[in-house]
């Protein structure tokens, strides 16, 4: 197993699975919130919400005042995002085709 793949293993495998079959926001809220400190869910939703702004295309700087991340911070994120696994690219297409299909446009 190479190094960028060392964090892939079965307890990381079970996590997923597990996050997966959470059917509501109100259980995956419960979840995330006994399984996380608060801290670390302020750092997950701020780098969620970065890379959200870097999808709109939003300077970095903007982004920094608005969400406080770090331009170190948002730089690495703009590196996962344009040449990580795709899982932040995948998770914006989901997030577009949902809020498409909720406000009915095409």
């Amino acid at each position: 197993m190479s190094a960028m793949d060392a964090w892939r293993n079965e307890a990381v495998g079970e996590l997923l699975e597990t996050i997966l079959r959470l059917e509501s926001t109100d259980e995956a809220s419960a979840f995330f919130r006994d399984l996380c400190t608060l801290g670390e869910l302020h750092d997950m939703a701020q780098r969620w919400a970065v890379a959200r702004l870097l999808d709109e295309g939003m300077h970095y700087a903007e982004i920094s005042s608005g969400t406080g991340a770090s331009t170190a911070t948002i730089t690495r994120i703009a590196q996962w995002l344009h040449h990580g696994e795709g899982g932040y690219a995948r998770a914006l297409v989901r997030l577009h085709e949902a809020q498409t299909s909720a406000t009915g446009e095409k």
